[in-house]
């Protein structure tokens, strides 16, 4: 992904005039602000959210910026400024994703449970975008090692039904529908296995990070695989489409014989991009988010790994699949 300036086109009714662009320069975020995603609230403000910093003065459990252009953005104080009963003693927090309801913004997330030693999905809730968000006071799902993070909470525009995207180690993304009110599985519903890593093609050693958008009839599953951050890092966001929020997905690769299902990669500037979000701003314009490495700026952020800053890059869609516009 190269250096990039990007123009946001906004469309005035009755009127051919361009509005005053912004000017988006990568990386939109300079310092370490991994697992992004990216909600546009009803004001129109923008809030972007990540995992706990890794880097020196930015030590919040939940980080929150806000922006009116996507391209300046304001440091907005911990989002979850309170650990769960349940996780006091971790500080690791991880994968943030924010949906609006109602007056209502519930945040998906993962942390580990004081009682076990492997992660967990987690919900909080919150009247502003900007936080605080208080845990629900119980995690929706535990399990061991890495398999219940990176959760996404998505609603299905066909059936109306809530779901919950999550998923990573070496076992497939998984979908549940969730229960009215946001914060447990329906009664009676169980995780549906969609993607499953273990393939022969670049980046499917592993998958995480799912992220589901609905555009002409396809539902669209972005995800990342392999390893994201250790001095081996080999990461990238690859795709896979449905005419079912719940699946079966086919991938990039599979549907047309490409060598890969990759669809954002490494270049010669930027190492490792990967777990995405994807934002529609209502102007016309589909970008999507993501953290990678700077080559030239490859700072160790704390536990080993490489500080990892927030880029966005405009999508387009040809012939049915999406690809980055540069």
């Amino acid at each position: 992904m190269a250096m990039s300036r990007f123009v946001l086109v906004i469309a005035v009714a009755g009127c051919s005039q361009r509005a005053t662009p912004p000017q988006i320069h990568n990386p939109v975020i300079d310092r370490d602000f991994a697992d992004p995603a990216v909600l546009k609230a009803r004001d129109g403000l923008y809030f972007a959210y990540a995992s706990h910093a890794l880097e020196p003065g930015y030590n919040r459990n939940i980080q929150v910026l806000s922006s009116s252009d996507l391209s300046h953005w304001k440091e907005l104080p911990d989002a979850l400024p309170t650990m769960p009963t349940w996780a006091s003693h971790q500080q690791d927090t991880w994968a943030p994703h924010v949906i609006e309801s109602g007056a209502t913004y519930f945040m998906y997330y993962n942390t580990r449970s004081d009682a076990s030693a492997g992660e967990c999905l987690a919900v909080a809730t919150s009247k502003s975008p900007a936080g605080p968000f208080v845990d629900s006071g119980a995690p929706l799902r535990c399990g061991d090692g890495y398999v219940n993070i990176d959760a996404m909470a998505f609603d299905d525009p066909q059936t109306g039904k809530r779901l919950l995207y999550w998923g990573s180690n070496h076992v497939p993304l998984m979908v549940q529908e969730l229960a009215p009110d946001r914060v447990h599985f329906a009664a009676g519903s169980q995780p549906t296995q969609l993607v499953r890593p273990g393939g022969p093609r670049p980046y499917e050693k592993l998958f995480e990070a799912p992220w589901v958008i609905f555009r002409e009839g396809y539902y669209y599953l972005f995800y990342s695989g392999d390893v994201c951050c250790e001095p081996n890092a080999h990461y990238a966001v690859m795709v896979a489409r449905s005419r079912s929020a719940t699946g079966p997905f086919e991938t990039l690769a599979d549907a047309t014989g490409a060598p890969s299902s990759v669809v954002v990669e490494q270049n010669a500037e930027w190492l490792a991009p990967g777990h995405n979000a994807v934002l529609d701003d209502g102007a016309g314009n589909v970008w999507i988010v993501y953290a990678a490495i700077d080559r030239k700026q490859n700072v160790k952020a704390g536990n080993g790994f490489s500080r990892r800053p927030m880029l966005i890059e405009r999508l387009t869609f040809e012939r049915g699949w999406p690809r980055v516009q540069r």
